[in-house]
């Protein structure tokens, strides 16, 4: 490297766009740039180029859509697979960077990249059991446990999907059965941005029609006191795009107040002042995933101070 401070590269990898970063030795981003995801050769030929432009670079994290093979070893590590996304099933989000750039490539689900950006440099920093839930065009969780990334199944293969929860839903009030291909109206299939789409007939973002952003609440409300009850997170933060609108998060929080019913009582966050620091927008903004990218490379990076987990 010629004695230059290396530089260290994350994509967020997702399916509307992919952000690229690199950054300097302590995290630091230093330059971003946001690719439009269209095929999977022209998406990652433009990717290499910008990582090409910042040199020496030392390692590379991708948290990607999937679902994904994240086990390292896998003969099919790194590849897309049963993704909706038209084209991308098969892809190898992988290989094509450890050619072209001769340098480690870290490979985990975009939301666990988000869940990293969040606890390494975020709302969850110093918490020990912390999760994050994306709620845009898919919703996903990702967590961190005993200072480590969940993966789960057959070391990896299953990755959590908490996205394809099945939720309860009334057909009276909510007679569209679902976006989801796989599974209908499972929590993706009704409140993810492609549900709110094809549900109202506008996008997430041009809708202002109370009554929808009511029934939004709802479903990410009882998402989030599955995964309160089931995973017990010191903290959940709900991003994504759908959960920018500023109606969603205080009504999220009121109706989880009502779904909790008191149970258990204490510990459990009692009151809307601690309901308002228990579910939290991401402190990083638009930047959490391309962060915890960062720290997927830096994680796998030669240099000394670079920080390890599981």
């Amino acid at each position: 490297m010629d004695g230059a401070a290396p530089f260290y590269g994350g994509i967020e990898a997702g399916g509307t766009k992919w952000v690229c970063a690199v950054a300097d030795v302590e995290g630091g981003l230093l330059a971003t740039e946001v690719i439009p995801t269209t095929t999977p050769e022209t998406t990652i030929r433009a990717a290499v180029r910008f990582f090409e432009g910042h040199r020496p670079l030392a390692a590379l994290g991708v948290g990607t859509f999937g679902p994904v093979d994240v086990r390292p070893g896998s003969p099919t590590y790194g590849r897309i697979l049963a993704t909706p996304k038209p084209g991308w099933a098969n892809a190898d989000v992988v290989s094509p960077f450890r050619a072209a750039l001769g340098v480690p490539v870290r490979l985990d689900t975009d939301v666990n990249a988000a869940a990293l950006g969040e606890w390494r440099r975020g709302a969850g920093m110093g918490l020990g059991t912390f999760a994050y839930m994306t709620v845009g065009t898919g919703v996903g969780v990702g967590a961190v446990v005993n200072d480590g990334l969940v993966h789960g199944l057959l070391h990896g293969l299953l990755h959590p999907e908490f996205g394809h929860i099945r939720i309860p839903r009334d057909p009276v009030r909510d007679p569209f059965t679902g976006s989801c291909p796989f599974h209908g109206d499972c929590l993706e299939g009704l409140a993810s941005g492609e549900a709110m789409r094809r549900r109202w007939g506008r996008p997430a973002e041009h809708l202002d029609d109370p009554s929808a952003w009511e029934l939004e609440a709802e479903y990410v409300a009882l998402a989030v006191v599955n995964l309160t009850y089931t995973l017990s997170p010191e903290r959940i933060v709900v991003g994504g795009g759908v959960a920018k609108h500023p109606a969603l998060l205080p009504a999220v929080r009121a109706r989880l107040l009502t779904l909790a019913a008191g149970y258990p009582g204490a510990p459990v966050p009692v009151g809307q002042a601690a309901m308002d620091e228990y579910v939290v927008g991401p402190s990083l903004g638009d930047r959490s995933g391309v962060a915890g990218a960062v720290e997927l490379a830096r994680a796998a990076g030669p240099a000394p101070s670079s920080p390890r987990f599981r």
